[in-house]
Order: structure tokens, then sequence, then C-alpha cells
């Protein structure tokens, strides 16, 4: 006997009543309600199924689904069928063919173990999805759902102990402050990794959900989020089509939220902002904004501001921070402020994370021995053997790209310009306007830069480390020329600070952006230096390092 029964019914009451599946009377099942003109879904768990379906039947919101579909087990207990729930909700916005109707739980759910958890995770999950798409009811698989960022930024992720915790503290400190009349500001700080765009997207959907509950100190409240990354706000708008109450007007640019909230002379209730570290620090008159900071005009016209920061993230010098300025800045206003440590996204021995601190400390350490199976940390000399070896990974992963630091010229004219002419070769990435640049099959051909991929996820990160960044031996450290540094945009000096302070921030940003790159990689980390230097002591220090398997 098959220990997985699914059943598909059309959703009345006089089928509910009569379903075989009541032999599971008192046992946990998943259920599947969809329908309507506009594809609309309903997900969810239940020990009771029939009264659970009957309560739907006289839900005004489920009036319009008429299809339901039934999964029982012999082995479901509880917890795996909340872990399934969860993971169909996460699966079905990155497929994104429905519009659900799942709203926020108020207990936010974290990462927890149960007994065979990687049991109903990986075989019976899987079971479920290739029967949702043998049904047409969903159309991707699952390897190529895990690697969108849609699926990594969904709201209903489940998330870490450290995560659950920032969460609860900073709704708890909505619900109160709310209805005050001070301005608030709550300060989240975290290194590249540590999950904060996933805790954001959590936090701003069950805001929203709060923000239609009558029950709900945030009843009715006006929210946003914001972030001044273009391709992090496709991803966020393109969630808006999945979800009940996130609209994609609640997403915006810092500049347009600001000139928007001007002209109509209105404040914000609750502004989410993701990447704060891009805001602006100075006018940019290019940019239509023309105030002296993004952050200081965002606070004025919001209630309450949830700022996502990291100073080792900061990419221009009009944009230039770091935790001084923003103690400046924010303590115009109440504020509290919570950190983010756990590295969440590299599978990564620590003694791989500590040598690439170091090396961003500008010092070349002896390279780590490691567990292969868990994180492939290589060096390569030959540019050929480098990109094949992340097409390689590509094939078999997905979502496996080289970037580079932007040590080369690269205008946005149409034309075509190379990373690294005289070995690797390769064109840098061309803008799409409707996929996220690591998500189009097509630049795998292509070398990404820091702008593409802030933010988001890779399988393998290949890094060129361009002709910016040398060696010297006599002093034992690395050497950034900022001369050979090609985002001229980002080196634009400001009168504001010395000139040995503007050389001091475009070191900074150069090493910055390193830091960003060689910590995007989930399950591995290439490097391809340029500088001879740099490469011969680079292979002097990885002689003798041995990846280990055990």
């Amino acid at each position: 006997m098959d220990p997985l029964i699914v059943e598909h019914h059309t959703f009345t009451r006089e089928t509910i009543g009569s379903m075989p599946i009541q032999a599971l009377s008192n046992q946990p099942v998943i259920y599947i309600l969809y329908g309507g003109d506009k594809p609309t879904a309903y997900i969810g768990q239940s020990v009771q199924a029939e009264r659970r379906l009957k309560n739907h039947l006289t839900n005004r919101k489920r009036s319009g689904l008429s299809s339901l579909l039934l999964f029982g087990h012999e082995r479901f207990n509880q917890s795996a069928t909340y872990n399934i729930e969860s993971n169909l909700i996460n699966y079905f916005i990155a497929d994104n063919q429905y519009m659900l109707q799942n709203v926020s739980q108020r207990e936010t759910r974290k990462m927890h173990q149960y007994y065979q958890k990687s049991y109903y995770n990986d075989t019976v999950f899987q079971e479920i999805w290739e029967k949702l798409r043998s049904l047409n009811i969903v159309s991707e698989s699952l390897t190529y759902l895990e690697n969108k960022d849609l699926f990594k930024l969904s709201p209903f992720k489940e998330l870490s102990p450290e995560q659950v915790d920032v969460k609860e503290k900073m709704l708890a400190y909505c619900r109160e402050n709310i209805r005050g009349s001070e301005h608030r500001v709550f300060i989240i700080q975290g290194d590249a990794g540590t999950g904060k765009s996933v805790l954001l997207s959590s936090l701003f959907n069950t805001i929203q959900d709060e923000a239609g509950d009558q029950g709900s100190t945030l009843y009715k409240t006006k929210n946003y989020l914001l972030v001044n990354h273009a391709e992090m706000l496709k991803t966020y708008k393109n969630m808006a089509e999945s979800l009940p109450n996130l609209k994609k007007n609640n997403f915006d640019k810092p500049t347009s939220f600001i000139n928007r909230m001007t002209k109509q002379d209105k404040m914000a209730d609750i502004t989410l902002v993701d990447e704060a570290h891009l805001l602006l620090t100075k006018e940019d008159s290019y940019n239509n904004f023309n105030a002296p900071n993004h952050l200081q005009e965002i606070m004025k016209r919001s209630k309450i501001t949830i700022i996502i920061f990291d100073p080792k993230q900061v990419l221009k010098i009009k944009s230039y921070w770091n935790e001084k300025l923003m103690r400046e800045i924010s303590r115009q206003y109440k504020t509290k402020t919570l950190p983010l440590t756990s590295q969440l996204r590299m599978n990564a021995d620590q003694s791989i994370v500590n040598w690439i601190n170091a090396f961003l400390d500008k010092r070349v350490s002896a390279f780590p021995r490691h567990r292969l199976d868990d994180y492939e940390f290589q060096l390569f000399d030959d540019p050929d053997a480098f990109r094949r070896a992340i097409e390689e990974k590509n094939d078999q992963h997905g979502l496996s790209r080289i970037v580079s630091t932007f040590d080369y010229l690269h205008k946005k004219d149409g034309g075509t310009y190379y990373v690294d002419e005289n070995g690797l070769n390769m064109p840098w990435n061309q803008t799409d306007n409707k996929k996220t640049w690591a998500e189009s099959p097509q630049t795998i051909k292509e070398v990404g830069s820091i702008y593409t991929v802030q933010g988001f996820d890779l399988n393998y990160a290949g890094v060129v480390i361009g002709p910016s960044i040398s060696y010297d031996e006599e002093t034992d450290r690395l050497v950034v020329d900022t001369t050979k540094y090609q985002d001229k945009g980002a080196f634009a000096s400001r009168k504001d600070y010395t000139e040995a302070e503007n050389e001091q921030m475009k070191e900074e940003i150069i090493l910055n952006s390193l830091n960003m790159l060689m910590k995007r990689g989930i399950h591995g980390l290439f490097l391809y230096a340029v500088d001879p230097k740099l490469k011969k002591k680079l292979q002097a220090v990885s002689k003798g390092a041995k990846d280990e398997r055990y």
C-alpha cells in the first residue's frame, strides 16, 4: 500500500461529509483549495479535516475556490504537516502561478528538528510536489524553484531562533509605539549572509497582514518596504503577485517614496528599509534627490522606521555610511538596535569564513583545511579552467555564476565590455528588466558585478579578483590600488570630507565589494586573481592545503 493518500474533490458541503479520507479521522492531513478566474489557492493542514473544511465553506474569501486536493499519509504527525504546509507555501510563491490566500501565523515558525524530518522534507514532499505537477497545478521542479530569489525571500520561510527573536521584538516595538506621537527607529545590523532580507520580508508580510486585521493595533496602518537596489525591488514586487496583503505599490525606491510622500503631504506608519547602507548620504540631482540624506528624509515621513544596515556593504562615496554616521542620524529619535550574527548563507567551516575575513583585512593566510562535501573552496590559476569549473557547477546545481570586482570598463550604452580581456575574456552582464540577472540562463556566459548580486544567493560563486587588489611582499599585506577601479560613479569625491578621507573611503568600497562577492556562494567559492603578485602569493599559501573528507 502506498503510504501517501491523495484525493481530489469538488469543494462543496456534500462531498466533504462523504470523503473516504475520513478513515484518517483525527490524523493530520494537508489540503489545497484552489480555483477562480484568476488562479487562487489556500494551503492548510489540520487534524480535524472535516470540521476545518466546513469552516472554510463559510468563509466568503474561499467562495471562488471550487476544488479540493487532500494529502494523507500513514506516518504523518503534526510537526510534519506544519513543515510540509510551510514548504508548499514557499514553493507556490516561487512557482508564481497562484495568488495565495494564506496570511502570516500569529506565532512565527522557527527552524526545529523532529523525528525523521529529512524523510518528510525530501521523500514525502518530493512525492507531493510531483503529484501536483502531474495535475498541472504547479509547473516547475523543486530544484528550479529553489534557485529563485522569490523562494529564498519568501516571507513564509522558517526562521532561525535568532531571526525569530529579533522579529518578535520588532513586532512588539511596532505594536507598542504605533499610536504614539514620537518618531521611532529600529536598527538591525548584520554581516552579509546573516539572513537580514529574509527576516525583513517575513516581518513586512506579518505587518501587512495585521494592517488588515481589525483585532490588531496595526489595523489600517499604511506601511512600505524600500530598497535602493533595482534587482531586489523586482523580487519584492514579484512577491506581491502571490500574497493577498502585499501590493506592488507597497514596495519602492527611497527617492520615489520621499518625493511621493512630500507631494501628497502624507506620513507613512511603518517604513522598512532593506540594504540601508545603499541610501544616499548627499544630494544627488541626477537621481532627483535634493536633500542631504535619504535616511533622514525617510525618518521624517515615517512614524516608525526599521532599518537593515551593514557598513561593510557600502559601495559608493555618495552613499557612504559608517556606524558613527548612523548614530548621528538616528539619535534624533528614540532608537533601538539589535544584531544578527549567525552566518546562514555559506555552508562553510568557520575556518573558511575566518580566511575570507582575514583577506578582507588585507592579510593572506594559509589556505584552510575543510570538508569538501560541505563547501568547495578552490583557487584557479588558469582562466579557462576557472570558467569551466563554474559552468560544470551550473550544469549540476544551477545558479552558479562568475562575478568580478569592478576593475574593468562597463558602460550602460548597449555596448559589450569585457572582463580580463587577456585572460578570462568574458563580457560584463547585460540588463534584463524582467528577471534578476543570475536567474537568466544566458548569464552563465557573462560576468556579474556587485550590483547584480548584492543581497542575493548563488550556489557557487566564481570571483575574479581584478587588478585593483595586489600584494606587497615586504609588508606581507594586500595592496589596494584605487586608480584601477573602474566604477567611477562610486568614487565621486565629496567636499565635506578631506582628500585623505575620500581616499580611505575608496579603499573601503573596493574591499566591501570584494567582501560581498566572496560571501555570495552557498556551496562554494572559486577564486581567480588577475594581479601576478597576488596570484603568486595565493599559489604559495594554497600549497599543502588539502580538502578533507570526513
